[in-house]
């Protein structure tokens, strides 16, 4: 195995004839089939709803539509595989797919933004990975090498390295901004981990940032049915849960504490689905830095690398829930280029670099290290102006109760008042813990934003990578000599509101001459 793939590796070079790949590749296809067939079902969730009786009454009648579409299934990945070609042509990359309409992707090395290993767990034991190849431009320009033996992918994403100027050149941009490191040649050896991550780490992770709701709300038209299921189920075991929450039966007090208990189960439920969730994507998370870049790998069944070099960070930003305040951990991401656009893609998630669950001394080290001149932990925060409070509390959320008040009162129905004034006190809360937290400053490198609401986020960001500066004022922001600022990055935007007019004017004047000044490359 080892000799074939060596050979494998020997027979890519430049000018080399189109390749084919291993035929393990069809199951990659067979995966991506059923994985657009599952982000489609939702088409179906009408069809299956109205025939879900006559399934339960005769389940046998699917079972040649099902064969039917498993036969298609496996017909659609060995087609996709056997028109699948890709070579390495002076300096280009070039992938031939697609079984009904036909594409034929010309990839130079130069527009290679990363490069990216990912090995899924079906390839795991036969040693095989895949190579992804991003760009600064569009999704559609970005390709995808699916089934590589690890080795060839380790020589080929060293080789777009190597020939690729914009990656290359990462080193001597970060000896550029500072003066403090020196570059070393390159070589693989110079590779060492700078940031690890335990189960203990992860399993925090998942508690500190449980995004469960998000299914929760996708399950909203089920409840009836699946509260059914368990109340059925608790039946076996001679627990009524109807009974439990009656008040003909039991009192106020034993109520209430079903509730709570009942409560808690779920949400601890909900944490461990969070907790599995943030152990399979961050499993063996390693941050690795080598010359001009770093380098992240995770993941428990799907192992993932991505490469980014210090030129193409964008931004940094240090998140921190209300929960990880309490813990005193924070998240660290770093946006690349158009990681907007990752969104799109099926391992977008993957693509950022995010270093979870990490102690403050922790992000201080890795900021300073990608950011040595900046004063983020140090740098006085200013607050935006109170004409925030103004127009959110005074202008929109008083006069919507006041309505609604009126229409209340008048049917005398005290009960949606009080309702009423109490979503208005909370939302008013929010509008002010959100204004507490807006804070900005900025330096002769770098523009620092502050905002949240139970927790609190840190922006850091070069005034040099600043591609667009937009000053905003409306008729009332006028009056009061208020702006809004709005920089454009390559990994997005962002917006600093009510700024005292003087201030904003400064911001823009010194983000610009750093941008004419420096004549660094934002890449």
């Amino acid at each position: 195995m080892d000799n074939a793939k060596h050979e494998h590796a020997s027979q890519l070079k430049i000018d080399a004839p189109w390749q084919r790949l291993s035929p393990i590749a069809i199951l990659y296809f067979a995966m991506q089939i059923m994985r657009n067939a599952l982000g489609n079902i939702v088409y179906l969730i009408p069809i299956i709803a109205y025939s879900y009786s006559s399934m339960r009454e005769h389940p046998l009648i699917w079972l040649p539509a099902i064969a039917v579409l498993f036969l298609f299934l496996l017909l659609g990945a060995f087609w996709s595989f056997q028109v699948y070609r890709f070579r390495l042509s002076n300096k280009v990359v070039e992938i031939r797919s697609g079984i009904f309409s036909k594409k034929h992707l010309n990839l130079p090395f130069e527009r290679i933004q990363n490069v990216k290993i990912e090995q899924p767990i079906y390839y795991r034991a036969t040693g095989f990975a895949c190579l992804q190849l991003d760009t600064a431009g569009s999704v559609k320009q970005e390709a995808k090498l699916v089934a590589l033996p690890v080795i060839l992918a380790e020589q080929l994403k060293q080789q777009i390295l190597d020939n690729t100027p914009a990656l290359n050149e990462a080193q001597h941009v970060d000896a550029a901004n500072t003066d403090a490191e020196k570059i070393r040649p390159s070589s693989a050896n110079n590779e060492h981990i700078i940031n690890q991550r335990s189960l203990a780490d992860l399993i925090l992770h998942g508690i500190t940032n449980n995004r469960i709701w998000i299914l929760l709300g996708g399950l909203a038209p089920f409840y009836d049915d699946i509260a059914g299921k368990i109340n059925q189920g608790m039946m076996t075991y001679g627990i009524n849960i109807k009974d439990m929450f009656s008040l003909e039966t039991h009192s106020v007090l034993q109520v209430g504490f079903y509730a709570l208990s009942l409560t808690l189960i779920i949400m601890f439920v909900l944490m461990l689905f969070s907790v599995t969730g943030a152990i399979v994507s961050f499993y063996g998370y390693t941050l690795s830095k080598v010359e001009g870049r770093y380098i992240r790998r995770s993941g428990l069944f799907t192992k993932h690398e991505v490469s980014m070099p210090l030129s193409r960070l964008q931004l940094v930003i240090q998140k921190q829930d209300w929960l990880d305040v309490v813990l005193k951990r924070v998240n660290l991401k770093l946006e690349q280029m158009n990681a907007q656009l990752k969104q799109l893609d099926s391992s977008g998630a993957n693509s950022k670099i995010i270093v979870p669950s990490i102690t403050l001394q922790q992000s201080q080290a890795l900021i300073n290290d990608m950011y040595p001149n900046n004063q983020l932990f140090s740098i006085a925060f200013a607050p935006i102006s109170a004409f925030y409070l103004l127009r959110y509390i005074g202008y929109f959320l008083a006069p919507l109760f006041c309505i609604f008040a009126t229409f209340t009162i008048i049917q005398h129905n005290w009960t949606a008042t009080a309702l009423g004034f109490s979503v208005f006190l909370l939302a008013s809360a929010c509008v002010y813990l959100r204004w507490r937290r807006w804070g900005y400053a900025f330096d002769d490198n770098f523009i620092y934003l502050r905002r949240g609401l139970l927790g609190v986020d840190y922006y850091c960001f070069p005034a040099f990578k600043v591609q667009q500066c937009q000053f905003t004022q409306s008729v009332m922001m006028k009056r009061r000599q208020l702006a809004t600022n709005k920089y454009v990055l390559a990994s997005g935007s962002i917006a600093l509101p009510m700024l005292p007019e003087s201030i904003a004017f400064n911001m823009l004047d010194s983000c610009l001459y750093q941008v004419e000044s420096s004549q660094r490359s934002w890449m």
